[in-house]
């Protein structure tokens, strides 16, 4: 990681003017339809710096940093088939995520409602709030990835046995007010 703009790293290979104009260093907290936005526009407008980025791993779902902001993080993730999450919600963050390459499949719940299912192609940009959970794997036959943001970032996540054992109200997680260099170090040795 390197230290481009005051308050912000960002991936050596997306030291780019756009992603300086996108990731608001200053912004405190982002809303899921912010960071909708985000995924969005990173995957759409800077696809061949990611694809520069993108590795998969056989032995576990791969992920790179993108960018961290003591309001956001920002993350590229990879899919090989078979690969994907355990049931979990984001401990209060708002999350996004944004299909890059293939297809990924989600199965979700909002608390006390249905479970749901959707297949989300590329393209395919969502935002959320701190109460829900849910479950990415990809299903398909060749590998997928997806830019993904949190807010606040390094909240922790919980897995759940199963979407139907989420309780009926997630309670947020304390969120961590930390420096950038903590976070950045943190992000280091947990991941997404």
């Amino acid at each position: 990681m390197t230290t481009t703009i005051p308050g912000a790293y960002l991936h050596p290979k997306l030291d780019v003017r756009l992603l300086h104009d996108l990731i608001h260093p200053t912004r405190e907290l982002w809303t899921p339809r912010e960071l909708r936005d985000l995924t969005s526009t990173v995957a759409a407008e800077l696809t061949t710096p990611l694809l520069d980025v993108l590795a998969y791993d056989p032995g576990r779902r791969w992920w790179a940093r993108l960018g961290l902001t003591e309001g956001v993080e920002l993350w590229l993730l990879s899919w090989l088939p078979g690969q994907g999450t355990e049931a979990h919600d984001h401990g209060g963050a708002s999350g996004s995520f944004t299909v890059l390459t293939g297809e990924l499949h989600e199965d979700y719940r909002y608390p006390g409602g249905p479970i749901r299912s959707a297949a989300r192609p590329v393209g395919s940009a969502l935002g959320f709030g701190a109460g829900r959970a849910h479950r990415v794997v990809n299903r398909g036959e060749v590998g997928a990835a997806s830019v993904h943001a949190y807010s606040p970032p390094l909240v922790p996540t919980r897995e759940y046995a199963s979407l139907a054992d989420i309780p009926d109200l997630i309670p947020p997680l304390p969120a961590r007010r930390l420096s950038l260099e903590r976070l950045s170090v943190l992000t280091e040795q947990e991941g997404p």
